[in-house]
């Protein structure tokens, strides 16, 4: 008897918990649909609505804090890089390259320094082999020689410049642009780029000279650098405006 009153009393409570779980499982819902639509309707900065910019911000300050010399991109042989190197993305290459060109470097307006590829390469020569990672999902182990940025910096006396917060990259049609803190561009893995895979850049990866930066996500590794100037608040960043995070981060 006992047993028997057990067995309705447990049925009882399973269909209130199965009644009280639906009615949960339909607000969630309703405040799922709500708070999409209430997200819809608020403003948009840079590309994305405005609480979904503060979240990101908030990486940003959370993932710029953690950045040291000592956070390094992992490393790999020479003999696990690609042979054949994804290409993505050619904004900022379409335009025919100029045969003189020259890296332009704002030091300040009206002092620009013009400096030829030659003059880059007699900088001592830096490679890398790490894993190449894009924002849609990607990633590739792929090898690439350079500059060291900071070594460069030296060279160029570009000290008070690095003083500041921030560097700007444009390509030489300024089709495309980045923003770039300065701890990740003084960064020791951050390199001007001017040859994969043992050989000059292809045209589609940057030739003559690109950004390959392995603490952040591919988009910050701007290919044909044209301009590189200096700033204390954060410079145009293309997927930024387009509602990306600033910073992109690894």
């Amino acid at each position: 008897m006992d047993d028997q009153k057990e067995i309705v009393v447990s049925s009882k409570k399973f269909r209130n918990k199965s009644i009280v779980a639906f009615i949960v499982f339909f607000i969630a819902i309703a405040a799922g649909v709500f708070a999409w639509k209430w997200l819809q309707r608020q403003p948009q900065v840079a590309g994305v609505q405005k609480p979904l910019r503060k979240g990101l911000s908030l990486d940003e300050k959370v993932f710029s804090k953690a950045l040291s010399d000592k956070h390094l991109a992992k490393t790999y042989p020479v003999s696990a890089a690609a042979k054949n190197v994804r290409f993505n993305g050619d904004v900022g290459l379409r335009s025919p390259l100029d045969s003189n060109w020259k890296l332009k470097v704002v030091r300040s307006p009206g002092d620009t320094l013009f400096i030829s590829l030659d003059d880059i390469k007699a900088l001592p020569k830096t490679d890398i082999t790490f894993d190449f990672k894009c924002i849609e999902g990607w990633s590739q182990i792929s090898n690439w020689s350079g500059v060291k940025f900071s070594d460069f910096a030296k060279k160029y006396n570009l000290g008070l410049q690095t003083q500041m917060n921030y560097v700007g990259l444009t390509t030489p049609d300024n089709k495309y642009y980045v923003g770039i803190d300065m701890a990740s561009m003084m960064h020791p893995q951050t390199l001007l780029c001017y040859e994969m895979n043992g050989k000059p850049l292809p045209l589609n990866q940057g030739y003559p000279l690109r950004l390959i930066i392995p603490v952040k996500y591919g988009i910050k590794s701007l290919k044909r650098i044209g301009t590189i100037f200096f700033s204390s608040t954060p410079p145009p960043d293309y997927w930024y405006e387009r509602g990306y995070d600033y910073y992109s981060g690894l």
